[in-house]
């Protein structure tokens, strides 16, 4: 199930709010034809980096994931190969020095996911930075004084739980040289085989070029550590 602590705000009628459209292609959907979880992590990324790019603030910073959440909606189901899907994305809430994005996705104006993502701004030097003016300035309409918490809960892995390999490609890195955000979601197209009703990722710390990554798998959870430390922690839940 999604965890309790995600509120799916609903989308504002004032402030801010960016939409893109694309068509669900071959690299993004699985042998059954729907979009996979992680084409879904893909086009969250592709919008988000829009919208943050049309706005031209604070191009020194680089903005990093470190939780996404996804439902899908009551009679919604996720799309498939060759519809066109509308991103629409805001965001939801502000903390200290972290935001919240909200994205819907839909198909022929209906929502078929809610998705909301947990980001934090750094600097070229990997320093987490408070959000500044210019961010509350464009955003903040949107927001509408709403707060969330930056904390993300540790996580633990079960003694008797499935264990094997997760090998890297040098495909998988981005500019920042760790593991895409997307690309850790891999693992759970690999894992979930089925259509989910939810799933989530929580990014504990950076999988980089060279580390030696076990895919840790229980019932509808996965991990990736490294060195028994997690970096990467997954839930994910089939339609009831």
């Amino acid at each position: 199930m999604v965890p309790p602590v995600t509120e799916f705000v609903a989308r504002p009628q004032r402030g801010r709010r960016f939409s893109h459209t694309r068509r669900v292609r071959l690299g993004d959907a699985g042998p059954g034809g729907s979009l996979r979880p992680d084409g879904a992590a893909r086009f969250l990324q592709d919008v988000a980096t829009d919208d943050y790019d049309e706005l031209d603030i604070d191009r020194d910073l680089t903005w990093v994931v470190r939780r996404t959440v996804l439902r899908v909606t009551e009679g919604g189901r996720w799309p498939l190969y060759g519809e066109l899907v509308t991103l629409t994305t805001w965001c939801g809430g502000t903390g200290g020095a972290w935001a919240e994005r909200r994205t819907d996705i839909e198909v022929s104006g209906r929502t078929m996911i809610e998705t909301a993502s947990l980001w934090v701004p750094i600097d070229a030097t990997g320093r987490i930075q408070r959000l500044r003016q210019s961010f509350l300035d464009a955003y903040g309409e949107a927001v509408g004084g709403r707060k969330v918490s930056g904390r993300v809960a540790l996580a633990s892995v079960p003694d008797d739980a499935a264990r094997r390999p997760w090998l890297l490609r040098r495909s998988d890195l981005d500019i920042l040289g760790h593991v895409n955000n997307a690309a850790l979601w891999l693992a759970m197209s690999e894992v979930a085989t089925g259509l989910l009703a939810s799933a989530s990722m929580v990014h504990h710390g950076s999988v980089e070029d060279g580390d030696d990554v076990t895919l840790v798998t229980s019932a509808g959870h996965l991990w990736l550590t490294v060195d028994g430390s997690v970096r990467v922690s997954g839930r994910f839940s089939p339609p009831s």
